[in-house]
């Protein structure tokens, strides 16, 4: 495997690990040339699933898009990379699943937002101020409302609090 870094062709492999539920192999390498350390995964070619955007226009689903989307949404937020990770797998296994070549871009991103409501509720209104395309405070305060409701908790009350 060629560096990233120097585009030398001696690196090594330092660690090697089955990830995804098996349907892949993440390793660890080393160059030994310069020394640096990065990662690549193996793992076996799928049937492509294809994204039909809202304009009709249809692309390859793109798992590297989907962790994009996650980590700017995540950013400074205690989620850690694997759990975005994890997290876009089990996106793309679940669309997969559905047993449909096809899937629309919305569908997506609802997919999306489920996983971030459970993985981390800041990232999840993040992402969905971008995906909903909240264009005044007011709808922003209703998808607020929508995740106490469905917290089941009232987002004002305390002991205190009369009824």
């Amino acid at each position: 495997m060629k560096c990233p870094f120097c585009g030398n062709e001696d690196t090594r492999v330092l660690d090697s690990r089955q990830v995804e539920e098996g349907t892949a192999i993440r390793r660890r390498r080393e160059c030994d040339r310069c020394l640096r350390r990065f990662t690549t995964y193996e793992k076996y070619e799928d049937i492509p699933l294809i994204v039909v955007k809202k304009d009709g226009s249809r692309e390859e689903f793109s798992r590297s898009k989907v962790i994009a989307g996650m980590l700017r949404a995540c950013e400074k937020r205690p989620i850690s990379t694997e759990q975005i990770e994890q997290a876009a797998f089990e996106i793309e296994k679940f669309l997969r699943n559905s047993h449909e070549r096809e899937v629309a871009s919305f569908e997506v991103g609802e997919a999306v937002m489920e996983r971030l409501f459970h993985l981390d509720e800041v990232a999840y209104i993040r992402f969905a101020s971008v995906y909903r395309e909240f264009t005044d405070v007011q709808r922003f305060m209703q998808e607020l409302h929508e995740l106490v409701k469905k917290r089941g908790k009232h987002p004002f009350k305390t002991k205190d609090t009369v009824e």
